[in-house]
């Protein structure tokens, strides 16, 4: 007989035991009162549920219904509800427009910008929505579901059809309890709050496709004739930097020591570096003398590229390990990159300081789809 027969193995009296699935191991549960599948059809909820509790030997301890149902304290506590569901649906939806809306680029000017609030704007409005939601389930349970202490005796083993029966009707007495059922304003608020947080998990997914940046990824604050300033803000002459050094430096533009994407590196190579550096093709010019100046900007994720060994001319990145070489145009020759830094081709001026020639002549950082380099 297959385990999940229709009929269960007899005890030693003959009498025929109830249930499909038999335990494998330990105490099997006590067989309950006899009850054809008619008798169970034919009994009302309450009564599977008062027949359940006899079988599986459940003691109701206290009971307490916290509000009459229709009741003013009743209705009180579900608008406290319903308005706490609304809330978290409506903080969902302002996230949602705040994402794509809200300026997030950082201009460089020291004065006051709306784009330094986009991330606490996010993080206020996400908080605020899981925050409501939870207050509206809490105050569910403690004002408007009835508070029980019971206590039941557990066997080993699957349990009876006729107990699997009566535990399903227990449950549906328990959906019911709830008062969703009957109380529409806390479905239509609790469905508006899910339908809105189910959105806003799946919307930074596709948030950042909405609004293209146009060409901010492709143009950085650098241009012709732009000084070089150290983080002090000085201008920075060749006479500054001895052989085998490194110094980051900024474009001369308002809050360029702010510039997340002008941020550069210019490196004084080592006579003998110097006398075999190479370069790619059309970017001959891009050095002076023995200086040499690449983005900061690591093309694997993005992190700032700040170690530079100067006995093998190698910079490296913290983030990922990956190690680029200077004199042969900052190619990655270890690590996750798998492009070289861009370079930014520097001249020095009438005054003897180093100035940019022009932009950067491709994108910085990681890859997108746009790039073609």
């Amino acid at each position: 007989m297959s385990r999940y027969g229709g009929g269960g193995p007899s005890d030693d009296d003959g009498t025929q035991q109830h249930g499909g699935a038999q335990p494998v191991g330990g105490t099997p549960p006590v067989p309950g009162p006899e009850y054809t599948q008619e008798q169970l059809d034919a009994m009302s909820r309450d009564e599977l549920i008062k027949l359940g509790g006899e079988l599986d030997g459940v003691k109701i301890i206290y009971t307490e219904q916290p509000a009459a149902p229709g009741s003013r304290a009743d209705e009180r506590a579900e608008r406290q509800v319903a308005l706490a569901f609304t809330g978290a649906g409506l903080s969902a939806l302002a996230f949602m427009v705040a994402f794509p809306a809200w300026p997030w680029r950082q201009e460089l000017s020291p004065e006051f910008q709306l784009s330094a609030l986009f991330t606490p704007v996010l993080g206020l409005t996400l908080g605020l929505s899981l925050t409501l939601l939870g207050i509206g389930i809490v105050l569910w349970a403690k004002n408007l579901m009835p508070y029980e202490v019971v206590v039941q005796d557990r066997h080993e083993g699957a349990s009876p059809e006729i107990e699997r029966q009566t535990t399903a009707a227990t449950l549906m007495a328990g959906l019911e309890d709830t008062g969703i059922a009957r109380r529409s304003l806390l479905k239509r608020s609790l469905g508006f709050a899910s339908v809105m947080l189910g959105l806003l998990a799946a919307f930074p997914l596709v948030g950042g496709l909405i609004k293209k940046p146009g060409d901010q990824l492709f143009r950085t604050p650098w241009t012709e004739g732009m000084q070089l300033l150290s983080v002090s803000g000085t201008p920075v002459r060749p006479g500054d930097m001895r052989p085998g050094s490194l110094q980051t430096v900024f474009p001369a533009v308002e809050g360029g020591a702010r510039s997340a994407d002008g941020v550069a590196m210019l490196i004084r190579l080592q006579p003998d570096q110097a006398a075999r550096y190479t370069s790619r093709e059309g970017q001959e010019d891009y050095r002076w003398n023995d200086f040499v100046a690449f983005s900061k900007i690591c093309t694997h994720a993005g992190c700032p590229v700040s170690l530079y060994e100067q006995d093998t001319a190698r910079i490296l990145c913290p983030c990922h390990q990956s190690q680029f070489d200077a004199v042969n145009d900052a190619r990655p020759i270890f690590g996750p990159a798998t492009r070289s830094l861009p370079q930014l081709a520097i001249e020095v001026d009438s005054d003897g300081y180093f100035v940019a020639k022009s932009d950067f002549t491709e994108p910085i950082g990681p890859g997108f789809w746009e790039r073609s380099t």
